[in-house]
């Protein structure tokens, strides 16, 4: 059940900046250069679009339920209430996963371009003082959280309109772009498709598509603590859709128009790369800037998620009762604490290969962040059927589901996504194995 104590202090404005903290991360602004090595240009698009459908269908499924049940905590209480209590537990434990790995890649990352301007300084010394700000921000207030997390998602969302803009500019001739070629590059690029590792490729990079869509579910976690959520929550998450789908499509067009071939590393952002092929003074260091920017938020929001599905396993009576305590300030402190252990993952990413390692840590993430998917998908289907009221028609889910599923079963031909599987399956083995020893236990099996 949901604990009082919690605030309802965060408003539309909070909810939509929240999730796009979650989503405009290293997805976006990094990982879109694995894709694009992957997947060339136009199969990055069409991975994109993709993308963007399934999130969309996701989206309304757990946009219903949330209404339904506004809680903290979200999906992992759908899945218990119409799949099964084990695998809401899974759930909740995936979704934790999902955030507190990423923040091992988010901080990974944060160190790593700080090192453009002091190359001399350790990447774990810059990972260590992120780690210390998104912490005082996630323990002070959630209206200090959220008000910390508007503004630095705005900074993002300015930053990639900006580029929009400027990648139309150079896409109609108004600014040079050395190796463009106005129509005649836009018809090479979109009538003569080429696919680096063949047309699969698109599937295969599905699993980072998804993580780079991974935190508009954010809406769904934050339902407890929002103003309103019968009205709220609708409203966010029309605009927060759309608006995603015209910032990432948009992108990723223009990127598949001025960047041919990507050869560069999986942490070279393709963001950089046109801006200093513009010509544009500084545009290298601005972007810097703007991307540990949007990294920081990223991991803000993924402390918030992860922390809040502690609190909710705590609250529900199968995590221990010490991590569902709030303080005076109404917020869940030794649940934010435990949930940046993965954060600690940046400081040994960053000794052992953190560009290699960084791959790895998104894949997990993706691979969490989907299976959290197909859970709502199907939590939905069910709920559909038993409360006809429910707006969203059944074959949603459906399409939903197979579409997450064909994520996973790609995953498996790809060597640098495979070991997230090898690790995801054991953790899902070991949380299902502890939740019945509890479950038996409490019934004195």
């Amino acid at each position: 059940m949901e604990q009082p104590s919690f605030k309802r202090a965060m408003k539309q404005r909070h909810l939509m900046l929240l999730s796009f903290g979650g989503v405009i991360g290293t997805g976006l602004f990094l990982s879109s250069g694995y894709t694009l090595q992957q997947a060339g240009p136009f199969g990055t698009v069409l991975s994109y679009l993709i993308g963007s459908t399934l999130v969309y269908l996701v989206m309304l499924c757990l946009g219903q339920l949330a209404i339904k049940h506004p809680v903290t905590g979200g999906f992992h209480t759908y899945a218990s209430l119409y799949i099964h209590p084990s695998v809401g537990y899974i759930v909740a434990w995936f979704y934790w996963l999902t955030w507190t790995v990423a923040l091992g890649s988010e901080f990974t990352a944060v160190g790593i371009l700080m090192q453009k301007w002091m190359p001399e300084t350790p990447v774990y010394i810059f990972a260590t003082i992120a780690i210390i700000l998104i912490l005082l921000f996630n323990i002070i207030s959630t209206r200090f959280y959220a008000e910390v997390e508007f503004y630095f998602s705005l900074v993002k969302v300015i930053a990639i309109i900006v580029f929009i803009i400027l990648g139309l500019l150079v896409i109609i001739g108004f600014i040079h772009y050395d190796g463009y070629e106005g129509i005649n590059t836009i018809a090479h690029r979109y009538t003569n498709p080429t696919f680096p590792n063949g047309i699969g490729s698109v599937f295969l990079t599905m699993l980072a598509v998804n993580y780079a869509f991974s935190g508009t579910e954010l809406i769904g976690i934050a339902a407890g603590e929002t103003e309103n959520p019968e009205k709220v929550i609708p409203k966010a998450i029309r605009a927060t859709l759309w608006r995603l789908i015209v910032f990432f499509i948009g992108t990723m067009v223009i990127i598949s128009i001025l960047i041919p071939s990507y050869q560069g590393k999986s942490l070279e952002s393709p963001f950089v790369v046109i801006f200093q092929k513009m010509g544009i003074p500084y545009a290298g260091d601005i972007m810097n800037l703007v991307i540990i920017t949007a990294l920081l938020s990223a991991a803000n929001s993924g402390l918030y998620a992860a922390s809040r599905m502690i609190w909710s396993l705590s609250n529900e009576g199968v995590f221990p009762k010490w991590f569902g305590k709030l303080n005076k300030h109404h917020m869940p402190v030794n649940a934010t604490l435990f949930s940046m252990i993965g954060g600690l993952l940046a400081l040994f990413s960053s000794v052992y290969v953190a560009d290699s390692l960084y791959v790895i840590l998104v894949s997990i993430a993706g691979l969490a962040v989907v299976i959290v998917w197909m859970s709502i998908c199907i939590a939905y289907f069910n709920a559909k059927k038993i409360d006809r009221s429910l707006k969203v028609h059944q074959s949603i889910p459906i399409i939903g589901f197979i579409l997450c599923l064909i994520s996973c079963v790609g995953m498996l031909f790809d060597p640098n996504q495979a070991p997230a599987l090898y690790f995801g399956l054991p953790f899902a083995a070991i949380a299902l194995i502890y939740y019945f020893v509890k479950f038996n236990k409490k019934r004195g099996v």
